[in-house]
């Protein structure tokens, strides 16, 4: 039997998003269409999102961004709702933070929102404070 060399099979390969870094064309919202807010992630493909037209709605994640696009709470996304029922929709885009800072700039979204902004790691301060032990350092030692 042949040897194995490779780092796994197809399914490694699906994974990888080779054109993370390319600038894309900013999409605005047609009509039967909308921006949202995602407030909860619920599993199975299905989140909880606040609609900037003031409903909230449970939204479904469609296939082609199923395991390829991560959806995290506070993202920006744009939904497609459905005629027949107003209280779900289906998840059709996911904006990045800088092009969710361009809608807010061309006045597509409301001012209000609050757009989650990328920390490169060591920035962040973590509120931890030590306490000074006051006692006998040679106690310490016999124990």
């Amino acid at each position: 039997m042949p040897k194995n060399k490779g780092k796994g099979g197809k399914n490694r390969r699906r994974g990888k998003n080779e054109n993370e870094n390319e600038k894309r064309e900013l999409v605005f919202k047609e009509d039967g269409q909308e921006y949202a807010q995602v407030a909860k992630m619920l599993g199975n493909g299905r989140l909880e999102a606040m609609c900037f037209d003031g409903v909230k709605r449970l939204c479904h994640i469609r296939g082609k961004l199923r395991k390829k696009v991560w959806i995290n709470t506070t993202d920006i996304i744009l939904v497609g709702l459905r005629d027949y029922q107003d209280n779900k929709a289906d998840v059709i885009l996911k904006y990045t933070p800088d092009e969710a800072r361009n809608l807010k700039a061309y006045g597509e979204l409301p001012e209000h929102v609050s757009i989650n902004t990328v920390t490169v790691e060591g920035e962040q301060e973590d509120d931890v404070e030590f306490l000074e032990f006051e006692g006998d350092e040679e106690a310490i030692d016999e124990i």
